[in-house]
């Protein structure tokens, strides 16, 4: 028989842990809640979850600070972060830090399970792989480098995320990793007004 999965969710709103809970449990998996950084923690460290969900804007020690003390326990649990910030400052904040990837508030159900099964795959796939550089998952790299491969041309990193269900921050510094690595090419496509776009090519 499988084991269930637990999932942790770190959240000061207990409305959304309770409908996080409900949702997750309706899933088949095992549901934990803590309402800061510090009890999700214990509760980590009590419940060793497949899977830890934080949310960005907490009081106390923030959302940021709870995914570096999490990596510290883990470096392979996959954490998504809640987030109603946008940014890609915020993103490569949390990337750097450890997290995997990023849901935006409102969270949306059917999103955040696609997510979890996503990442519990993933996590899955990564136990039998050779680490990468930090935050970087063999994985995720295959998942992005499989969805190039199938297009044949130019595509942006809004049309990756889309195309593998990962979220848009995620991708985009998978993409500046595998530029680096020139793996993919990149190539700023400018139009009439405003800032150029970019778009992305499998090498």
């Amino acid at each position: 028989m499988k084991e269930q999965v637990t999932i942790l969710s770190i959240d000061d709103d207990p409305q959304i842990c309770f409908a996080l809970g409900e949702l997750f449990k309706f899933q088949g998996w095992r549901a934990i809640s803590a309402n800061d950084v510090e009890s999700g923690l214990e509760a980590f460290r009590r419940y060793s979850p497949g899977i830890v969900l934080i949310d960005y804007h907490m009081p106390g020690a923030s959302g940021i600070e709870g995914v570096k003390l999490l990596r510290k326990r883990s470096s392979s649990v996959p954490i998504i972060v809640f987030t109603i910030d946008e940014s890609q400052v915020v993103a490569d904040t949390f990337l750097a830090a450890g997290a995997s990837d990023f849901a935006l508030k409102p969270i949306k159900a059917p999103d955040i399970v696609s997510r979890i099964k996503l990442h519990l795959r993933l996590a899955e796939q990564n136990r039998s792989e050779p680490s990468f550089s930090k935050g970087i998952s063999g994985g995720t790299l295959d998942i992005i480098m499989n969805f190039l491969s199938a297009q044949g041309d130019y595509v942006t990193a809004n049309e990756i995320a889309k195309g593998t269900g990962l979220a848009y921050q995620t991708v985009y510094r998978y993409l500046q990793h595998l530029v680096q690595d020139k793996k993919v090419e990149r190539l700023d496509v400018y139009g009439k007004v405003g800032r150029p776009k970019q778009v992305f090519r499998k090498l």
